[in-house]
């Protein structure tokens, strides 16, 4: 599994790669599309990074899940804001769902980030 995951994150590399120099105009289209393959690219590596440890360790832990959900917010937050930026024809409804979007991604954000810190502060209380 871990192999197979592997393959999946290099030929995600290879394609996001070939798609950056492809996309025209390169600026800014390009490198919005490169961060945002960069940043799925990263949450393919920490599910690889979680399953090497589930084998390991023989336990699932809660923050490598927990760090993966705020990547992949933070990546959605990246991806409506650069869409709102270039997209100047949008209508009130479609701005107005943008900026709910961005809302609430950022709640799951800060969410996330108390719950990463919970589970820090319960472990460290457990070693004690």
């Amino acid at each position: 599994l871990g192999v197979f995951l592997l393959g999946i994150a290099i030929a995600a590399l290879y394609f996001s790669v070939v798609r950056v120099f492809e996309t025209s105009p390169f600026f800014p289209t390009g490198m919005i599309q490169a961060i945002n393959d960069i940043l799925f690219i990263i949450i393919i590596l920490e599910i690889l990074r979680t399953v090497v440890a589930r084998y390991t360790d023989g336990v699932f832990q809660l923050q490598n899940f927990l760090i993966i959900g705020v990547i992949a917010a933070v990546r959605h937050i990246l991806t409506v804001g650069a869409s709102m930026t270039l997209a100047s024809g949008k209508s009130d409804g479609e701005f107005d769902r943008a900026v709910i979007e961005l809302g609430i991604s950022t709640g799951i954000v800060v969410a996330l980030v108390f719950a990463i810190f919970l589970s820090k502060a319960s472990n460290n209380l457990k070693t004690k």
